[in-house]
């Protein structure tokens, strides 16, 4: 694979460690600021939805615009982003920071992954998916800890310094391998052409699996600490084991993932959703012994966020291939980050116990099989339809017809 599918995974990892940092310096940032934790907290919210609602617009923007020219835009707007974070006044600046990084990043990861995808060949599409989300799960093991270390020792502002430094280098090197193929504009197009492939019902399809299996994944996720201290009995000096781990092994099955996601990617979906959906359960019915809960976790590190190579594979031979679609896409997730803890947190609030998420989860995920179903049935009644085709022709990615699945 060329070198920018890489260089993509850095630009990846430097803007998460921004959008994950935060979690991790609240008794910082509160005490700065002087405002509660919990304001704190709505900083992560923030961002979510500006990525949701504000990348998708950001992208319809930047139609016509070149992927060379469109990702120097916004790497500029995020680290402007960032900037402002790092000499925010107080809460309201930081507030304007958060959402202007997370539309940046949102539109980011569309247009980056445009960019990529027409770098590979087809049949390369999973794979370098998952080296361009590896930076994803790399952050949230390495980047984020390193990023709340920084602001234990040199305060929240000395870290969000030091990750703008860490964009300007991403910004920089992405720019420097970008192929000649991004800085070429895209003359014709605009945004009623792009808005037209959404009439895609397939797509659509795609999407909706995409949500309910984040959604499950985040609704459990979102909980992991008090589970682990409150009901499994972890010391909460383990916690931060417990989640290194659970990160380690979705790096290894995001690997693994993105190598099969190529040649089954409706395949890999089904058995990582109805694994995810297992692993739940467990969970949730384990979830007071030590020996069921480490299985859960990281079983759930290896079959959960690296499910989202076999999303982008079976996104890339559904619809063509461009910044607003991979956008909406990168939203979906979004919604299901937001959506899956929402649900939980309303379970609890109603007075269930602490594992009433992980049936969220497990509900959302079940829920996932059942979407990709119709697209079994149909296989099953016409064989001559290949679901999972190992290499489709650009040519076809707006057919909808079921061997493009």
């Amino acid at each position: 694979m060329p070198l920018i599918v890489y260089v993509m995974g850095f630009g990846v990892f430097a803007m998460t460690t921004s959008e994950f940092m935060v979690a991790g310096m609240l008794p910082e940032l509160s005490s700065g600021l002087g405002v509660s934790v919990s304001a704190i907290g709505y900083l992560v919210s923030a961002y979510a939805i500006a990525m949701a609602l504000g990348g998708p617009v950001i992208a319809a923007l930047l139609v016509r615009m070149s992927g060379r020219k469109a990702l120097l835009l916004l790497f500029t707007a995020f680290l402007a982003g960032q900037v402002l974070g790092a000499v925010s006044l107080g809460y309201p600046m930081l507030v304007v920071s958060r959402l202007i990084t997370g539309g940046a990043e949102a539109a980011f990861f569309g247009v980056g992954l445009t960019v990529v995808m027409d770098a590979v060949a087809p049949k390369l599409a999973g794979r370098a998916s998952s080296v361009v989300f590896g930076g994803l799960m790399l952050s949230s093991v390495l980047g984020a800890p390193l990023a709340t270390y920084l602001a234990q020792v040199a305060g929240w502002r000395g870290a969000f310094w030091a990750v703008a430094g860490l964009v300007f280098l991403a910004g920089a090197a992405v720019l420097a391998t970008a192929p000649r193929s991004a800085e070429k504009d895209t003359g014709t197009t605009d945004l009623r052409t792009e808005l037209a492939a959404f009439r895609n019902r397939d797509l659509w399809a795609v999407y909706g699996t995409s949500l309910l299996h984040i959604g499950a994944l985040f609704a459990a996720f979102s909980y992991f600490a008090a589970i682990f201290i409150e009901v499994t009995g972890f010391a909460s000096t383990l916690v931060p084991v417990l989640l290194t781990a659970y990160g380690v092994t979705a790096v290894i099955g995001n690997l693994i993932a993105g190598r099969l996601a190529d040649r089954f990617p409706l395949g890999v979906m089904l058995v990582g959703l109805v694994l995810l959906t297992v692993l739940l359960t467990g969970f949730a019915l384990g979830a007071g012994h030590v020996a069921v809960v480490l299985v859960a976790v990281l079983g759930l590190g290896l079959v959960g966020l690296p499910l989202n190579s076999a999303t982008i594979a079976r996104r890339m031979r559904v619809a063509a291939n461009t910044p607003l679609i991979n956008t909406v896409g990168a939203s979906m997730v979004n919604v299901g980050i937001a959506l899956g803890p929402l649900l939980g947190g309303l379970a609890l609030s109603t007075g269930y116990s602490l594992t009433a998420p992980l049936w969220i989860g497990v509900a959302m995920a079940a829920l996932g099989v059942l979407s990709l179903l119709p697209y079994l049935t149909r296989t099953a009644t016409n064989p001559a339809k290949i679901i999972d085709s190992p290499e489709i022709p650009r040519s076809s990615v707006n057919d909808c017809s079921v061997s493009t699945i």
